[in-house]
């Protein structure tokens, strides 16, 4: 199986962890994810009062010098240890 196939597969996976995982986590997912599918931040931050979408912008800013392969290997690793520690809590 390849980078892609099994970045696709912990993605469908990833919709399957635990309520319990930390928004900082999903914001690292968010921004692993947007990397490795878009690549660079290709809009403008968004204002103060939009707290959620400023906040995935910085995460996903904060990875943008990671080349998408590298991203999708991130985030299949970011994956597989948070359905690890879903399982064993």
């Amino acid at each position: 199986m390849g980078l892609k196939e099994e970045f696709e597969e912990y993605a469908a996976k990833a919709k399957t962890l635990p309520a319990t995982t930390t928004n900082e986590d999903m914001l690292i997912l968010y921004a692993l994810y947007k990397q490795a599918t878009v690549g660079a931040v290709n809009t403008g931050r968004p204002g103060i009062f939009s707290l959620k979408e400023r906040a995935k912008w910085d995460a996903w800013k904060a990875v943008e010098g990671k080349s998408q392969e590298e991203a999708m290997s991130d985030y299949i690793t970011k994956v597989k240890q948070l359905l690890e520690a879903g399982a064993s809590a």
